[in-house]
């Protein structure tokens, strides 16, 4: 039998703290969250590899490392509003869920959204708001978003978001140059967001967050 405990105790050394994620509430929430509830039956025994996992045609979880560091790169506080873009099967809103307020997870695919329900329930997410819709649309009706966590990788920021999130708020982001990307921390001052890099990685970028083709004559 798997000691998935000893895997999430491994992750954590291997993969989040030598990422320079020292954070508690980060740390304790890896350790707590049974990843292997949130992935695909075929790959439980690879729940806790340092790599994306397939969710679905296009879509992953993140790896250990980048999404430690993402959340690093929020600095969330108990009283934060969060909203969690493209959770894919709930890891990353089960993971908010303990170091913030309230999370409303934003979900468009259908089997995705039934797994996030299933293992959000397994582990106890009461926090966490699954809203069922297109994922560039976000969840205005709860607005506005102490900070924004988007899970895989993007070609654009839609305007859509920026009215979402609150005047000085943070959004953590995976922008997509081809195959490399570059994960941005951004604050939200007026009307934009102002953006800075902090480290590389690599995501499918999700529908939606295309950049737009630029046709020239």
């Amino acid at each position: 039998m798997i000691d998935f405990a000893a895997r999430r105790r491994m992750m954590v050394d291997t993969q989040v703290r030598p990422s320079d994620v020292t954070k508690f509430p980060i740390i304790d929430a890896m350790l707590r969250v049974p990843r292997e509830h949130f992935v695909p039956d075929d790959l439980v025994e690879a729940a806790y590899v340092g790599e994306n996992l397939t969710l679905a045609p296009g879509r992953v979880m993140l790896d250990p490392r980048t999404l430690s560091k993402m959340l690093d790169a929020l600095f969330l506080t108990g009283d934060d509003l969060v909203l969690d873009i493209a959770t894919g099967s709930g890891y990353s809103s089960a993971l908010l869920a303990r170091m913030a307020q309230g999370v409303v997870a934003v979900e468009e695919d259908e089997g995705l959204i039934s797994m996030a329900e299933t293992a959000l329930a397994r582990t106890d997410a009461e926090a966490v708001v699954l809203h069922k819709g297109p994922l560039a649309e976000g969840a205005a009706a709860h607005a506005p978003y102490d900070a924004m966590l988007l899970q895989g990788g993007i070609g654009r920021f839609p305007d859509a978001l920026v009215g979402q999130l609150r005047e000085g708020g943070r959004v953590v982001a995976l922008f997509m140059e081809g195959a490399l990307g570059v994960v941005r921390q951004g604050r939200r001052q007026g009307n934009s967001i102002v953006w800075r890099d902090i480290f590389n990685a690599a995501a499918p970028v999700l529908p939606g967050f295309e950049r737009a083709t630029e046709f020239t004559l």
